[in-house]
C-alpha cells in the first residue's frame, strides 16, 4: 500500500509518497491526482521530510532515506550518476551522458532527469545545459532556489553531515 503527506515548504507544496519501506516518489506542487496513495505518514515519510526540511535550511547535504525509484534501466543508470554529483555542484546534461556510456545522449538524459520520481534526493536540479539553466520538473525557478541553498551552504560549516 501506498501513503502520501502533502507539506508546506520554503519551495512550496511537496507530496512525499511512500511504499511503507522506502520514499518512491516526490511530487512538486502536492498534486497527486492519479496516485493510488492513501493520505497518511508513515515513519519514512516523516523521515524523508525531515531529512528535506534540513537539506532546505543548508544544514544537510546526503540523504540517508531509503528510496526506491522506478524506471527504465537507463532512467536508473542516469539517476545513478545524478547521485553521484557533489553537493554544490553541477554537470551538463552532456556530463552524465557521458558518464553513462552514451556520448552525445544529452536529449536522452534531460528525459531521465524529467522523469526523476525522487528530485532533490535525487538531485536533477544539479545538471544544467551547456549554454544556461536548462529545465527542471518543478519549474525553473525552484531549481534556481535549490542552487542557491547549496551554493549558500558550501560556504558555511554543515550542522548536519548524516
Amino acid at each position: 500500500m501506498l501513503y502520501y503527506c502533502t507539506y508546506d515548504t520554503s519551495i512550496g507544496a511537496l507530496s512525499l509518497i511512500s511504499n511503507g519501506t522506502a520514499l518512491t516518489n516526490i511530487i512538486f506542487g502536492g498534486d497527486i491526482s492519479g496516485s493510488s496513495a492513501h493520505r497518511g505518514e508513515d515513519d519514512i515519510i516523516s523521515t524523508a521530510y525531515r531529512q528535506i526540511s534540513e537539506y532546505l535550511r543548508g544544514e544537510r547535504r546526503t540523504f540517508t532515506i531509503a528510496a526506491a525509484p522506478e524506471g527504465t534501466n537507463f532512467q536508473l543508470s542516469v539517476w545513478r550518476a545524478l547521485q553521484a554529483v557533489p553537493y554544490g555542484e553541477r554537470r551538463t546534461y552532456g556530463d552524465i551522458a557521458r558518464a553513462v556510456g552514451l556520448p552525445g545522449g544529452a536529449r536522452a538524459v534531460g528525459g531521465a532527469n524529467h522523469r526523476n520520481p525522487l528530485p532533490i534526493i535525487i538531485p536533477c536540479h544539479r545538471v544544467v545545459a551547456s549554454n544556461g539553466i536548462g529545465g527542471y520538473g518543478g519549474g525553473v525557478d525552484i531549481k534556481r532556489a535549490l542552487l542557491t541553498i547549496e551554493s549558500s551552504a558550501q560556504n558555511q560549516e554543515p550542522t548536519n553531515n548524516i
